[in-house]
């Protein structure tokens, strides 16, 4: 593996899955892979399992570990190739980048969408140009369209939380919220499913359709009680639209919160979120909090996602 930003770096998604669980048996088993080595955690947005879960799985491996928070404890960056910079940013990012590689073997770099330019979030413009300026390894530590390590995580909760012979029905719900949010997380785990021997079904209000470049392959539903009808597995997540790009819409879709009464028509199914909730927004107290609930077990698991990958890159890089 020589980056990790999206499912197109990862070869084989089941032996990565295996290799974090082994990972998640044995944290230290390869703590001496990344002596010497150092990672950078670059956060041009707020973190916290992400941050905090890819620093422990580095120190798990040995690595060093020194993060940056851009705007904040650095200068703020310009993107913008051949931009005449007599304005508020006062570093390019093909400076920074570079820089940031004679000090690092690998770079991990957290970069929201604007919600405001389409082409430019879709394109995953901040995210490219660094990685054209940096010259070592790149992990995605969510971008503008995904969030990698995010649905790795999900991705080993499921394969934990699962032992029947038959594939699992895992429905991503919409769920209320208070401001616009981007797309990556459902972007992501909806392409991570549709990769992977699960019956899956996203359901959400009309107007709020992912691009399908990340849901060919799974089946959407507008109807939430109807989608969740034999669910193992129901994922809740808010998203903005992506066609009224980046907007709420009008609609008052407040009974898209799940409840109990909701959940009644699943086979008893868990209950995932990714965090941050919105509690009584998004979901219930009762379904966070109650034995059905994932939510704890999936932030668990956002340390062995992050370290399976840096596994895989340092073993790229000592070859």
């Amino acid at each position: 593996m020589k980056n990790f930003t999206s499912l197109s770096d990862v070869s084989n998604i089941d032996k990565l899955v295996q290799e974090a669980l082994q990972l998640k048996a044995n944290p230290l088993s390869f703590r001496s892979l990344g002596e010497g080595k150092t990672i950078g955690l670059v956060f041009l947005n707020p973190s916290l399992r992400t941050r905090m879960s890819t620093q422990k799985a580095a120190m798990n491996l040995g690595l060093n570990v020194m993060i940056l928070n851009v705007n904040q404890e650095s200068w703020a960056w310009e993107f913008e190739d051949g931009a005449i910079m007599n304005g508020m940013k006062v570093e390019h990012v093909k400076d920074a980048a570079a820089v940031i590689s004679q000090y690092c073997d690998i770079v991990g770099i957290r970069c929201f969408p604007s919600l405001q330019n389409k082409e430019e979030d879709t394109n995953e413009y901040v995210l490219n140009q660094f990685m054209k300026y940096c010259q070592v390894p790149v992990v995605s530590l969510e971008s503008a369209t995904r969030h990698p390590l995010q649905s790795l995580a999900d991705l080993i909760t499921i394969t934990e939380a699962w032992n029947q012979p038959r594939k699992p029905k895992v429905v991503l719900t919409w769920a209320p919220h208070i401001k616009p949010l981007p797309q990556a997380v459902a972007n992501s785990f909806s392409e991570w499913m549709c990769k992977v021997p699960v019956d899956f079904v996203i359901t959400h209000p009309e107007g709020y359709e992912l691009h399908e470049s990340f849901t060919q392959g799974a089946t959407i539903e507008y109807n939430q009680q109807k989608a969740l009808q034999g669910a193992d597995f129901v994922y809740v997540k808010n998203w903005s639209s992506y066609h009224n790009y980046g907007r709420i819409l009008p609609e008052n879709n407040d009974h898209w919160l799940l409840n109990e009464k909701s959940m009644q028509v699943t086979q008893n199914a868990k209950i995932m979120h990714c965090l941050p909730v919105r509690r009584n927004v998004e979901l219930s107290d009762v379904l966070l909090d109650g034995p059905v609930s994932l939510i704890q077990q999936q932030a668990g698991n956002r340390l062995y996602a992050a370290q399976v990958v840096l596994k895989e890159i340092l073993q790229s890089l000592n070859q």
